[in-house]
């Protein structure tokens, strides 16, 4: 099966709209058209419902979709191990979340690529589900994850803690005012959302709400406000003045998991960098 034609469809799906894939992909609407009707006619099924302005995929459709995605991944890889080969390196795929890569990974990533010669590291931005499933595919080897999956085949690791503080760009900013002026809600994942909903019931709604740290620090930076944010991703700015810890507000945590497949034939590499992840934490 033809590569491209794959892609053209994940684009489609992607995008719900041909002429949108079309220019993701630099090439003309009706190659987009003629693409998805010969992968159609190839499979012998219709893959998409077309309306005006509705393309919905059918049941088919969301059957080829996984593999689809499973497909194109395991090919990407493969030039890469196989461009590799000649040098003898070693290749680890490496997973978070948005909130992963803000409040954590970012802080660390040249250290463990420096701590790691020899290793090619692809670095991505994933989302909890398809970090789950791309291990389970084996196209991942390892996942940074807040809430950790539940799967057997995976062996799951819990690294560090990492403090989230109540943190506010007004001086005056204290528990009576600091959720009235401004608030920012971050997803820090199930058990914050949890504890959010426990410990502030009855607020006002969030003035902004957001699944990125990055996005909620810009904002209330620029515009004034307040959030939790990780302690780490906020440390500049409480030294310079530019943020404040809203200390009579109360604070949580959340722990950090990594997960990789129970049988991937580089877990020695794997076991070594997550000693330096868990490490990472320890210097901060």
């Amino acid at each position: 099966m033809d590569i491209d034609l794959l892609k053209t469809f994940v684009e489609v799906v992607r995008t719900r709209h041909f002429g949108k894939a079309a220019e993701n992909l630099y090439i003309t609407q009706s190659a987009v058209s003629f693409r998805i009707r010969q992968l159609e006619q190839g499979l012998g099924v219709n893959l998409f419902i077309r309306q005006r302005n509705n393309i919905q995929l059918t049941a088919p459709g969301e059957r080829l979709l996984p593999h689809a995605q499973m497909i194109i991944t395991g090919m990407q890889r493969a030039k890469v191990d196989v461009a590799l080969a000649d040098n003898m390196h070693k290749q680890i795929s490496l997973a978070g979340t948005p909130n992963i890569w803000d409040a954590f990974l970012q802080f660390g990533i040249t250290n463990i690529v420096s701590a790691m010669p020899g290793v090619s590291l692809v670095a991505e931005v994933k989302a909890q589900q398809e970090s789950t499933r791309l291990l389970l595919e084996r196209t991942l080897d390892l996942a940074v994850l807040f809430d950790p999956p539940k799967v057997d085949e995976l062996v799951v690791e819990r690294i560090c803690e990492l403090p989230i503080i109540p943190v506010s760009a007004f001086e005056t900013a204290n528990s009576d005012n600091f959720f009235d002026n401004q608030y920012v809600y971050v997803d820090w994942g199930t058990s914050f959302s949890l504890w959010h909903a426990r410990e502030f019931n009855g607020h006002a709604p969030p003035y902004f709400r957001t699944s990125t740290g990055r996005i909620a620090l810009d904002l209330i930076l620029k515009c004034g406000g307040s959030a939790f944010i990780p302690q780490l991703l906020v440390e500049e700015q409480l030294k310079s003045g530019e943020l404040y810890h809203v200390k009579d507000v109360a604070h949580t945590s959340r722990d950090v998991f990594v997960a990789y497949h129970r049988d991937n034939e580089q877990t020695p590499l794997l076991e070594k960098l997550v000693t330096l992840l868990t490490e990472l934490q320890i210097k901060a």
